[in-house]
């Protein structure tokens, strides 16, 4: 409740309209019985033509207000709902744009997506059940309380009974749905993530023949979902015969006392009829209770799941505080740098330092799991070094504000991202006002223009998940998107991976002249990739094993050689 209390302020005008068509609404539900009864006591009993005309007059005015104010108060709710469910997104989206690495793999993709999509929804229709309710079913209650009390207290005292039985269902359902919907949530979670694992990896699912598997899994998670949807829906479902048996078992012994009282004329039938709607609004505004009590459980747990996301604090922060980073960039230097993943006990990196100089050009090499794309999303602060330090112009990079310090960096990641829409409009990412001539100059330097002119030009689509462009086209249009920007340090995180060597060789060259005055970090499993750089480093288990050029490493780190004399010939050994 906090927090639709708390999105729920911003709106304070539209809500209270929403509050005077609930009282125009309750005036003319609980006006219109009062009338009818003194129509019939005073007009039919009496044969009065004129007055039943004049009451009938009445009756239709205040039907049209009654009209008018439900219209109002469905505009109000389906308006405040849909604004409040439409801010949450907004607030969540953002909070997760600001969120490291290390609180994406807290909550997960997939629970996140469910978050922003599905429990906002179940935001916005507990809303809208609520503001229809909250409000209108005091109102009615207390005014049919009243008037039932005012008509007979002999017949009031059936419904003061009914209701202590009411209430105490509602809370046992309210109750018994709260685990119910979170394993509900929790199971649609499981669907989302089976569903963008199989969309995402279709190729590799196919290749290895696993779809049925795939479809056992996917089973199992639906099953799952459907089991407790189903138990919600037959609690919900018990609920409204259960209602409805109460009201007629109420309404049959009003009438039995009834009979008495008007054979014994303490009663009149206007009054009775006027009771018997009083009983309806009495009894239908308790059910209107019983929903938002039964709808409470399911929006408090995507409350709390939202909630969680809102109050969750990124151990990284982007909000502008920091010193600004001078420009241009003239060393980085890592500082017996140690790190651990925030769910890891042991250190990934352990005692790493070395420096980069501008017009400089890093290398590391080292197996599978020896951490270099680790070591090189620390520039960016991706995350933080757990001991040690690293500094950019003699400054601890986590003193820099840190969209500034990002804003320096040409990175171009492990696996290429692109996005829907032209190929122009990608490159752009790099450099949002990026002419016509820097996009094409930037393509050209990463030796994609050519292909790109194939597909059509610039201006060609790329499709979702860029099934369009090959792995290796991929890589280029990210390079390029990395050049556009013109920054001071260039990383490529194992970038050059798809490329045939031929390409390879020829973005390399052309990269010399746009890079030979930034600083260039280059993470590669190919020593063709690397053997001019200025500096390689080895790594191994986390640690450096060996500093030096190519030919250096080759005379004094085994490792190295070993890694080299897999993949160079002999003469190329010879000869280096």
């Amino acid at each position: 409740m906090r927090l639709i209390l708390k999105y729920l302020k911003r709106y304070k005008k539209m809500f209270l309209v929403n509050v005077i068509s609930v009282f125009g609404f309750a005036l003319v539900e609980l006006g219109i019985p009062t009338i009818v009864a003194v129509m019939i006591d005073n007009g039919v009993a009496a044969q009065d033509g004129a007055y039943i005309w004049k009451m009938g007059g009445v009756i239709l005015a205040i039907s049209l207000l009654g009209v008018a104010g439900t219209i109002l108060l469905g505009y109000c709710c389906a308006w405040l709902s849909t604004s409040i469910t439409r801010d949450l997104r907004n607030d969540i989206f953002k909070k997760t744009q600001g969120f490291s690495h290390s609180e994406y793999n807290k909550f997960g993709t997939s629970s996140l997506i469910t978050r922003t999509n599905n429990d906002a929804f179940q935001i916005q229709m507990f809303v809208n059940i609520l503001l229809r309710t909250a409000l209108m079913t005091p109102v009615m209650m207390v005014g049919s309380i009243f008037l039932v009390l005012k008509a007979s207290l002999e017949l009031s005292v059936v419904i003061l009974c009914t209701i202590p039985v009411i209430i105490a269902g509602v809370v046992i359902v309210a109750r018994c749905s709260e685990p119910i919907s979170e394993g509900q949530q929790s199971s649609l979670e499981w669907i989302n993530r089976i569903s963008r694992e199989n969309l995402s990896g279709i190729r590799v699912i196919r290749a290895f023949t696993n779809d049925s598997h795939e479809k056992k899994r996917f089973d199992e998670a639906n099953q799952s979902y459907m089991s407790h949807s189903k138990k919600l829906f037959k609690l919900m479902s018990v609920t409204q015969p259960a209602f409805f048996l109460l009201m007629n078992i109420a309404g049959m012994i009003i009438y039995w006392i009834s009979s008495v009282m008007i054979n014994k004329g303490s009663l009149q039938i206007g009054e009775l009829v006027a009771f018997m709607d009083y009983l309806f609004h009495v009894m239908f505004s308790i059910m209107l209770f019983c929903m938002v009590f039964m709808m409470y459980p399911k929006a408090q747990v995507s409350a709390r799941r939202i909630t969680d996301v809102l109050k969750t604090e990124a151990v990284i922060k982007n909000d502008g505080s920091g010193k600004k980073l001078l420009r241009p960039i003239e060393e980085i230097c890592f500082d017996h740098v140690d790190f651990a993943y925030p769910d890891g006990e042991e250190a990934v990196l352990k005692n790493i330092s070395f420096t980069a100089s501008k017009g400089e050009t890093v290398a590391f090499i080292g197996s599978t799991g020896s951490g270099k794309s680790t070591l090189i999303n620390l520039i960016p602060r991706s995350y933080d070094v757990s001991a040690g330090k690293i500094t950019i112009n003699g400054e601890d990079i986590r003193d820099y504000e840190l969209q500034g310090l990002r804003s320096a960096i040409g990175f171009i990641p492990q696996k290429a991202m692109l996005f829907m829409g032209s190929i122009a409009d990608n490159i752009r990412i790099g450099k949002k006002d990026a002419s016509m001539e820097e996009i094409i100059h930037a393509a050209k330097t990463a030796q994609a223009y050519d292909f790109i002119m194939e597909k059509g030009g610039f201006e060609e689509q790329i499709t979702e998940n860029a099934t369009n462009v090959s792995g290796g086209q991929r890589q280029r249009l990210s390079i390029a998107r990395a050049l556009v920007r013109k920054p001071d340090v260039y990383i490529f995180d194992d970038s050059f991976s798809a490329l045939d060597f031929k390409t390879d060789a020829a973005v390399r060259r052309a990269l010399r002249k746009e890079t030979g005055e930034a600083v260039v970090m280059i993470v590669a499993q190919r020593v063709s990739s690397i053997m001019d750089a200025d500096k390689i480093l080895v790594l191994d288990e986390g640690s450096v094993v060996g500093t030096g050029t190519h030919r250096e490493l080759l005379k004094s780190c085994p490792i190295y050689r070993e890694i080299a004399a897999s993949q160079l010939s002999e003469e190329e050994l010879a000869h280096a």
